[in-house]
């Protein structure tokens, strides 16, 4: 991460929506502060401990140890003293909810651990944290389980601190900090999009060109809350691009490898909507009905077939990369196609190859 600064679009006083769809930009807690004419001086981590409520010295502490806090667009340390007029920006990842997650016996696909983090293979189907409509069965609700027996330096059992997030239906690797400090570390790289994510999807039909990139600003459907649509006015929604490349064609359907650039909420189902290619069985977006192909009957057998083996849109995230939060080590992971999915990729060649 040479440059520290953050992009000043992204901080702003809203408050971040929460459902189960929610991704990295929907995790943070972001604050802009003009220090009043007439402020004494003080250290900036007093000073904000005043005027961020429920925010502890420590946590901001961190957050200015990981560039998480500036004062006119550059760095500072904790000791910093504000003066009027100063602009102060902060970045916080939000905490736990302990007080709402009950720790369940769930199976999870555990891939990596230590004493800072675990990354998970998650299945497909699986709501990553509780919210309405899905207060238990989650990805938390099972790594709290996981890490009851596990206890941290004040006695107290270990919790997971969420970094990022994938949709319900979207099967893969999922980042989970295990303490605070290094939540705040791997936060900042989500948020700066130095992360390393790469996703295999399956859409719907044919490309001209092998690669190709997306750009286009993403923000609630104004005709249907529940997905995303891309916008072209500037001043609508948050900046998105994402980058893909042809893996495998199959002539009605590709197999596509996306590289997400910024991590919105659905971008990738979205954006490959907006330039006519929605997702495999995405629902949401269109693709649970044939696209493309011909009427005929064993054509739409074939297809019906597949959507049947998977009931959810073609999408696994399968590279993740990170800087580790202690160690400053980069770590890779990858994970294998899901056997849905790899089943459905298995029955296109097939079809491909005897048509």
């Amino acid at each position: 991460m040479d440059d520290p600064k953050f992009d000043s679009s992204d901080f702003s006083s809203e408050t971040p929506q929460h459902d189960n769809t929610a991704t990295e930009d929907e995790l943070y807690e972001r604050h802009r502060i003009v220090v009043d004419a007439g402020q004494e001086t003080m250290r900036i981590d007093k000073f904000l401990q005043q005027r961020l409520s429920g925010v502890s010295r420590t946590k901001i502490k961190l957050a200015t140890l990981n560039s998480c806090v500036l004062v006119n667009g550059s760095p500072c340390k904790a000791s910093y003293s504000v003066k009027p007029a100063d602009t102060i920006s902060v970045l916080l990842p939000y905490p736990p909810h302990t007080d709402e997650i009950v720790p369940e016996d769930i199976p999870v696909d555990i891939v990596y651990e230590d004493d800072d983090i675990i990354v998970v293979d998650k299945s497909a189907g699986m709501v990553v944290h509780p919210a309405v409509g899905n207060f238990t069965g989650t990805l938390v609700n099972a790594l709290t389980f996981h890490l009851q027996s596990q206890k941290g330096p004040d006695g107290q059992p270990l919790k997971p601190y969420l970094v990022h997030r994938i949709d319900k239906d979207t099967s893969g690797l999922l980042l989970v900090a295990k303490n605070e400090a290094a939540q705040v570390m791997l936060a900042k790289q989500f948020f700066d999009h130095t992360t390393e994510r790469k996703y295999a999807a399956l859409v719907w039909g044919d490309f001209d060109e092998d690669s190709g990139t997306v750009v286009g600003n993403l923000a609630r459907s104004q005709k249907d809350r529940r997905v995303m649509a891309v916008y072209d006015d500037p001043e609508v929604g948050k900046h998105a691009v994402t980058h893909w490349t042809v893996k495998e064609r199959f002539g009605y359907v590709t197999l596509v490898e996306c590289v997400l650039e910024t991590g919105r909420t659905h971008q990738i189902r979205a954006h490959m909507k907006h330039i006519g290619h929605p997702l495999f069985a995405d629902s949401a977006y269109g693709g649970d009905k044939i696209l493309k192909g011909t009427t005929f009957s064993k054509y739409r057998q074939f297809v019906d077939i597949c959507f049947a083996i998977m009931p959810r849109q073609a999408l696994h995230a399968f590279i993740l990369g990170f800087e580790h939060p202690t160690t400053h080590q980069r770590m890779h992971f990858e994970s294998p196609m899901p056997a849905d999915m790899q089943s459905v990729l298995d029955r296109w060649r097939t079809y491909t190859q005897t048509r």
